[in-house]
């Protein structure tokens, strides 16, 4: 019988079935490989903020599931159409804001994150505030619209009480187009530090304060100070933290500084404040900016030397911070830096002027004032304040008369005349004359 050469053996033939196998599942293998290199990136988990900055490319205004009983999809549709007629580069995003989600509960912050997933440039982005019926605004470049105040003014504004989300957008929309949004909002919180309105007793008579007086001292003692304080003029530095973030000059006080500050006592205040004149003397030294800058961070440096031996007390102290910072933002070339939290100046560098009326008095001030002190006055809450003890007992700095407190006289930098004026100088000068023996 003849063997055909060309046809395989049983043996032949399993391992040839085998080997084609072999290939079949490598070929397989491959091609699932393939397929998971090569998946659209879509297919990854996406973070939150990515998913609203995807979801803002293709609508200006994004909505949040949980909020479309709030903002429904014809009032989506109207505002989107709003901001397209502004020609402006308005998005809106209204998502819950809660403490311990992936912003912290800061509309800043989502603000900053989704920005940043949007690749940047300038751009006005408006989101629900952190307190109940509030919206708030980011801009870059900053204030190019003065869209901040913009939203910021719709809280305030009587015919948008009970109004809901959609209406205070647009209305915050509205004035951000019409670029009048720092003196919308002046005009709408000018009463701000008005006194409140005495309460009426059963008879009819007006209730007067506890001590009889009802005066307005009196009045803000209560509201801004309260009963803690007699205890100890330094109990508020344990309270409340600020939020603010880090300074991204070279030479800025960082938040930790402030934050370790608050929560010392008086001695230890001390320390920490000696450490940060070292430490500024140090910069100065070695910086290798403008003489000038130098120059005036080197005045800084002496004159917080100077309140240093002098001070009696945590004013004097949180002005030794403030003299710190002034002689730091001299180092850093910021142009018009501002200075320390005008109501308290251990919460730090402050974020904006804002306008403020002291209780019983008709003049109104432009403070600066520190994310969370801002916060506080735009809905109507009195701001920690740094106190100071005037015959014996604890009042609002500010209250000290001015010939007698140099931080009375320039809150810590917020009242300064212009340019030329600094606390440097007015140390260096004689005005911090209330320590001396």
């Amino acid at each position: 019988m003849c063997t055909d050469l060309h046809h395989p053996s049983g043996p032949q033939r399993a391992a040839a079935t085998a080997q084609q196998l072999r290939r079949a599942l490598a070929a397989v293998a491959a091609s699932v490989a393939l397929l998971c290199c090569t998946a659209p990136p879509a297919a990854a988990t996406e973070s939150p903020g990515q998913k609203i900055a995807d979801a803002l490319r293709h609508s200006p205004v994004h909505v949040d599931p949980s909020l479309t009983s709030a903002v429904d999809a014809e009032q989506q549709r109207e505002l989107a159409a709003r901001i397209r007629r502004t020609h402006l580069p308005i998005r809106v995003a209204l998502v819950p804001l809660v403490e311990g989600d992936s912003w912290g509960g800061k509309p800043e912050q989502l603000a900053e994150v989704v920005h940043d997933r949007m690749g940047g440039g300038p751009a006005i982005l408006i989101t629900l505030g952190d307190q109940p019926d509030d919206i708030s605004a980011r801009e870059w470049p900053s204030d190019a619209h003065q869209s901040f105040h913009a939203a910021a003014s719709v809280f305030f504004q009587k015919d948008m009480k009970g109004a809901g989300p959609a209406k205070r957008v647009a209305r915050a929309i509205d004035i951000i187009e019409a670029g009048n949004g720092d003196a919308v909002y002046e005009r709408v919180t000018a009463d701000l530090g008005a006194p409140a309105p005495t309460r009426t007793s059963a008879d009819g008579a007006g209730e007067k304060s506890a001590s009889g007086q009802g005066s307005p001292l009196v009045r803000l003692l209560a509201l801004v100070v309260g009963p803690v304080l007699l205890l100890a003029a330094v109990g508020l530095l344990l309270r409340r933290r600020s939020r603010l973030r880090d300074l991204s000059t070279p030479f800025a006080l960082p938040r930790s500084v402030f934050a370790a500050a608050r929560q010392a006592d008086e001695a230890g205040l001390r320390d920490r404040a000696a450490e940060e004149v070292v430490r500024l003397g140090e910069e100065a030294r070695t910086a290798q900016g403008a003489p000038a800058a130098v120059e005036r961070a080197l005045d800084a440096y002496a004159a917080a030397g100077t309140v240093l031996d002098r001070a009696r007390g945590v004013a004097d102290l949180a002005g030794v911070f403030a003299l710190v910072a002034e002689g730091r933002a001299a180092l850093s070339g910021a142009a018009e830096a501002l200075p320390l939290c005008f109501f308290h100046p251990l919460h730090g560098p402050a974020v904006r002027r804002i306008p403020w009326r002291p209780l019983g008095r008709r003049e109104q001030l432009r403070v600066a004032a520190c994310e969370t002190c801002l916060r506080a006055i735009r809905t109507r809450r009195a701001p920690e304040v740094l106190t100071d003890r005037q015959d014996g007992r604890p009042v609002p700095y500010f209250e000290v008369p001015a010939e007698d407190s140099l931080w009375a006289a320039t809150g810590y930098g917020s009242l300064l005349s212009g340019t030329d004026d600094s606390l440097a100088g007015r140390v260096q000068r004689g005005d911090f004359t209330r320590t001396r023996d």
